[in-house]
């Protein structure tokens, strides 16, 4: 793959994660409902402002439909705000919720984190109720099976609401990007992931660049779960998991394996390129890409959107 169509997949892959990293944005104590809109049901209504405003998860079997930049799901569950090794963060986001497949799976590797050092789990942003394009961030979490996992634990007491909305997650790469930061990075960091990884469910985790370096070089001899561990910019605070699609659910698209190998030869190297790491800047200013609208996604999604 020459240079220039790497850094063309590489955009592409950041605008369909999301690139910015949120987990150290603040929240709000005392959230806002957001405003009706004049004429939701408008072709050119933005997806991610119909979305936005579903506070309650549509009725029926948990279902996911289309894919996880594009799609939505039904009979979505909250992962509880306080279990015996997880705290849920950023409440006002209203982003606490998934599948019962990802629900249940963060309640069992939160319960396995004190098994290898790690006090417990801070569970970040999932998916909103019924999924969707979101209003802030996140291009993908539209299917109910991804969640970001801070890369700080738990602390030894529950959070007041204030140190959810306003407590910054850990950022655990270096300020020139180039390697994890020594000072903050632990052996259990490794742990963390590795266990994750090592799971049937996961399809995917996305980490920081800098990150994926020092999972290679500290992973030892076991390393066929590396393949799972891919790079991306922004996942410096968290890493970011994403579940393969449950068993026959045939309208939720997986993604294709990860290639054979761990990623950590010129695969990983691309990542700390020049083109990469000091992109040139562009000659003229990016036309804003419109607003994705519920013509694109499954048509399934406009009864999960409207169910009652």
């Amino acid at each position: 793959m020459t240079l220039r169509l790497r850094l063309a997949t590489f955009l592409l892959l950041g605008s369909c994660l999301g690139l910015p990293a949120a987990a150290q944005d603040r929240g709000s104590v005392n959230p806002k409902p957001l405003p009706p809109l004049a004429n939701p049901d408008a072709p050119d209504t933005p997806a991610k402002a119909l979305f936005g405003r579903a506070t309650t998860p549509a009725p029926g079997p948990a279902q996911a439909y289309g894919s996880y930049a594009k799609g939505c799901f039904s009979g979505g569950e909250a992962l509880a705000v306080d279990g015996p090794t997880w705290q849920v963060m950023r409440l006002s986001r209203n982003r606490t919720w998934g599948t019962p497949p990802l629900v249940d799976f963060l309640e069992r590797l939160a319960a396995k984190a004190p098994r290898i050092g790690w006090n417990g789990l801070l569970v970040g942003d999932m998916s909103q109720p019924r999924g969707g394009p979101m209003l802030t961030g996140h291009a993908s979490h539209q299917l109910g099976l991804d969640a970001d996992i801070w890369l700080t634990p738990m602390p030894d007491h529950r959070m007041s609401r204030v140190e959810r909305e306003e407590t910054s997650a850990t950022n655990v790469v270096r300020p020139d990007r180039l390697d994890i930061d020594p000072q903050v990075w632990t052996p259990e960091h490794l742990k963390l992931i590795r266990m994750t990884a090592q799971e049937r469910e996961v399809a995917r985790i996305f980490v920081n660049p800098a990150i994926k370096k020092a999972l290679c070089r500290e992973a030892g001899g076991d390393r066929a779960w590396l393949s799972k561990v891919r790079p991306m910019y922004g996942h410096n605070y968290h890493y970011h998991i994403r579940l393969a699609c449950p068993a026959g659910q045939d309208q939720c698209g997986d993604q294709a394996p990860p290639p054979s190998g761990d990623g950590c030869g010129e695969e990983l190297a691309y990542w700390f390129s020049d083109a990469i790491m000091n992109p040139k800047p562009a000659t003229k200013p990016p036309r804003p890409k419109p607003p994705m609208t519920m013509a694109a996604l499954p048509t399934a999604c406009r009864a999960v959107l409207k169910a009652r």
